[in-house]
């Protein structure tokens, strides 16, 4: 692939989708290799938006403003970030043969949705999953945990992220409050949630999963060392990587992995989360681009999850090769404010080993990512007790 020079009538044009922390990532990844970017997301001042060379403020679930913005801007790759998207759009830009979607139209509707992914991999694949059932109503949902899911479960939106309308339900009182929630904060309500069997692992994992151009031309799939995280309500709060694993189980998440992206088809980087006791992998879900739990890649291999994906994208070798053993930890907005400052980084760098990275989101909330901490070490308990430490220095205030 030829790159021409960014705001010059040669340039190699990519439109993100999703302008977050990992957005901004993959835009400084792709300027490296010259490539003009154009940052779009709901709202004004996202990360990405900040490094970009254009952006914009549209409603990407409306078809009209995404397939108007697309022709407007004529970029030759469209980067999906984020889940609420409207896919039918995307189908038409496809079909029209003029843009690359990354990694492709098909992939990005079926991941989007966790109806269609676990169909997918359950029903189409024959992958190993927890048990699960889709309902309309609460009487199919109460209906289907006493058929054989039972207690506890978990209900989720079919359309969400970072654990956003999320509940373990561990008792039928608990049923009709985890309905509600689900059906309330998920990305776009689309009529249905899931509900799963809780399975009995010993812990979770993120396999990034790079769909990349060999030497030869020919497309081929690349694993990264398995990273291990914490999760609180369903949203990532640590990760590290390697996370250890026996031999058996490394064949068996890779071989999931595997089934899964080339089902899915196209060039970048995936991230499948899984889930593992001993020897037995189940799969869990898959995105179909960097991974908040890949954030670690950072400081721990010498090409990063970004630079993977934004190499994938351009037809460029790649290496998933591990450089250190790192972990990360999350800085959470910790109040509901607007224009914050933040104290304490010069403390948090003095940790050994550590790095910080402040997303500069605009406003803040309790819960929302505002930063990362990075830390390495000779191993991966210490990696997080840096990276925790380090993220605990970090505070966000009201400025004045």
């Amino acid at each position: 692939m030829k790159i021409g020079t960014a705001n010059s009538p040669s340039a190699t044009k990519a439109l993100l989708l999703g302008s977050g922390e990992l957005g901004k990532e993959v835009a400084i990844s792709l300027q490296r290799y010259g490539v003009e970017v154009s940052a779009v997301d709901r709202y004004p001042n996202a990360p990405a938006m900040q490094v970009a060379h254009r952006s914009h403020v549209i409603d990407m679930t409306c078809a009209e403003a995404v397939k108007s913005l697309i022709a407007a801007e004529k970029p030759d790759i469209v980067i999906p970030e984020i889940e609420a998207i409207a896919t039918a759009a995307l189908l038409e830009i496809e079909a029209e043969g003029n843009v690359q979607i990354v990694p492709n139209a098909r992939a990005i509707q079926l991941t989007m949705n966790r109806e269609g992914i676990r169909q997918l991999a359950a029903e189409q694949l024959g992958l190993p999953t927890s048990k699960y059932a889709f309902a309309e109503t609460f009487e199919q949902l109460q209906a289907a945990v006493d058929a054989g899911i039972g207690y506890p479960c978990f209900i989720k939106p079919t359309m969400s992220s970072s654990g956003k309308g999320q509940s373990m339900v561990k008792s039928p009182d608990q049923l009709q409050a985890a309905w509600d929630y689900a059906k309330a904060a998920g990305r776009a309500d689309t009529g249905k949630v899931i509900v799963e069997a809780k399975v009995d692992f010993d812990f979770e994992i993120t396999l990034l999963t790079v769909r990349a151009l060999n030497s030869e031309g020919q497309v081929a799939t690349y694993f990264c060392e398995p990273i291990g995280h914490l999760q609180v309500s369903g949203d990532y709060r640590e990760s590290w990587q390697p996370q250890a694993m026996s031999a058996n189980a490394i064949a068996s998440a890779q071989q999931i992995a595997g089934k899964v992206t080339d089902a899915l088809g196209g060039l970048g980087l995936f991230g499948v989360e899984l889930f593992v006791r001993g020897d037995e992998v189940w799969f869990s879900e898959v995105s179909p681009r960097p991974h908040d739990t890949g954030m670690v890649t950072m400081v721990s291999q010498r090409q990063s999850e970004f630079d993977l994906h934004a190499r994938a994208i351009l037809g460029l070798p790649v290496s998933t090769a591990l450089d250190k053993t790192g972990a990360s930890a999350v800085i959470l907005g910790g109040i509901d404010a607007k224009a914050v400052v933040y104290g304490g980084l010069a403390q948090a760098l003095a940790v050994p080993d550590s790095e910080i990275r402040l997303f500069a989101k605009p406003e803040a909330f309790v819960a929302r990512r505002m930063g990362v901490a990075l830390a390495t070490a000779d191993n991966v308990a210490d990696a997080r007790t840096k990276a925790v430490k380090a993220a605990g220095l970090i505070s966000v205030g009201v400025a004045g």
